[in-house]
């Protein structure tokens, strides 16, 4: 039976890369989009082009007030699979936000938080009527959790938080067969931050001489990881934290 994938944040970046790897892999998927419609659509074009089957749903995953909307959008989408579940749940949404630790504002840290952790908690919590016993959640971090760099303390606060809520999703899933794991990636040229790491020379070879692989990441170098991840000869992997940095800051 064809897979279903529920990807938040597959517009652009990480979550389109994701998006596209399953489909590669023979999946089917939902991507959600805050705001970038056009983007999204370009995905389920392209993820169509593979022979494979996607929709785009719009979802702010740092307003909780609209998810119980967005899992019977979710219900009414898999109808046309014929299916009453999905199988995956790929949290890879968010932003990113760089400030000093004495310089951060109440309204920044609210909003790293609202977006990467509550939206996360609560999304999850949400949509866990309809993942299938024996499905998957992956939940994204970052290399930031592991090794401190001067402006993220927020960001990386939030993601350590999203390490430790996944252990508890193992744990407390565990019975129904999910597993739940954190994907956690170094630098990578995105446009996270504005495209700090890709489109700044200075950035992108000061962390390329940190990483073991002599080059800062690429959106295929992550996609294709959690695509596999998600595969069945992955199904006793649970509760891990997995860096995909190429060897970043050892």
């Amino acid at each position: 039976m064809t897979t279903i994938s529920i990807v938040t944040g597959g517009s652009r970046g990480l979550g389109r890369n994701t998006a596209i790897s399953i489909a590669r892999h023979g999946g089917d998927v939902i991507l959600t989009y805050r705001s970038g419609a056009s983007g999204a659509q370009a995905v389920v074009a392209e993820i169509e082009a593979l022979g494979r089957k996607a929709v785009a749903l719009q979802l702010d995953v740092g307003d909780i007030s609209g998810f119980p909307a967005f899992v019977e959008r979710v219900r009414s989408a898999l109808k046309s699979w014929g299916r009453d579940s999905f199988d995956h749940l790929v949290n890879n949404a968010g932003h990113g936000e760089m400030a000093n630790f004495a310089e951060t504002t109440e309204a920044q840290f609210d909003l790293l938080f609202n977006v990467h952790v509550k939206g996360v908690f609560f999304l999850t919590q949400a949509l866990l009527p309809l993942l299938a016993a024996g499905g998957r959640i992956v939940n994204f971090s970052s290399g930031l959790t592991r090794v401190s760099y001067p402006g993220f303390s927020a960001y990386s606060a939030a993601k350590g938080a999203v390490e430790i809520l996944s252990l508890y999703m193992a744990k407390e899933l565990g019975s129904r067969g999910i597993t739940a794991n954190t994907i956690a990636p170094g630098a990578i040229e995105t446009d996270f931050l504005g495209g700090a790491v890709r489109d700044t020379p200075a950035y992108n070879e000061a962390f390329a001489v940190m990483t073991a692989l002599g080059r800062v990441g690429l959106p295929d170098d992550i996609g294709p990881a959690v695509a596999s991840l998600l595969g069945p000869d992955n199904r006793w992997v649970t509760a891990q934290r997995i860096e995909v940095s190429g060897g970043q800051n050892i």
